[in-house]
This record gives C-alpha cells, sequence and structure tokens, in this order.
C-alpha cells in the first residue's frame, strides 16, 4: 500500500471548491475513514476514498466538515477563523496559518 501525501498541512486556512466556505484544518486522514451509509450520504460527488480527507473548522459557525482532498483549495484570505473550538485546536496564528496546540499525556 502506498502512503498518500496530503497536499494540506494542519493549520492551513482553505476554502470548499463547491460549496465556497472558508476554514482550517485540524486533522488529516491519509484515506476515507468514516463508514459506507456517510460516504453514500454525503460525498454525492463520489471523491476518491484513498486520498487524504480533511477535518475543518468552518469559519462563522460551530460546525466542522470532513473534506475530500479534491475539494479543497488554498483560500487567499488570510483573515482569522472565528470559531468556538479554535483555540481547543490551536495555540497560536502568525497572519498566514495556525499552529496546532501540543497534547500532553
Amino acid at each position: 500500500m502506498s502512503m498518500n501525501l496530503a497536499r494540506f498541512d494542519l493549520g492551513q486556512i482553505v476554502s470548499h471548491r463547491r460549496f465556497h466556505y472558508r476554514g482550517v484544518i485540524f486533522g488529516v486522514d491519509p484515506c476515507f475513514s468514516l463508514d459506507d451509509q456517510w460516504y453514500e450520504t454525503m460525498a454525492t460527488s463520489r471523491p476518491p476514498k484513498d486520498r487524504p480527507w480533511y477535518h475543518v473548522l468552518v469559519d462563522g459557525t460551530d460546525r466542522t466538515t470532513y473534506v475530500a482532498e479534491r475539494n479543497l483549495a488554498p483560500c487567499d484570505d488570510h483573515q482569522q477563523i472565528q470559531h468556538p473550538r479554535l483555540g481547543d485546536c490551536f495555540n497560536r496564528y502568525d497572519g498566514d496559518r495556525y499552529y496546532i496546540r501540543a497534547t500532553t499525556q
């Protein structure tokens, strides 16, 4: 099995190509990791399951989304993201990207 390299990074601000919302990536899966029922219901454009999928905090809402790589694009708008879980995931913003909060064990 080959390792899928993610095009986007944790903390990167992206936009959804189809639905045009902005968000910040807070998780990356090397391939689709939810169940087939979710895919059949939600992934109506049938993006490939064997490519990276991203967990995204959606700007201006309290929602998160799970998005296939082909549906995301780098975002030119680098204004800060407004989301209630932002501080749980990230501890710093440098005007370009967010930095993931270190986890303690």
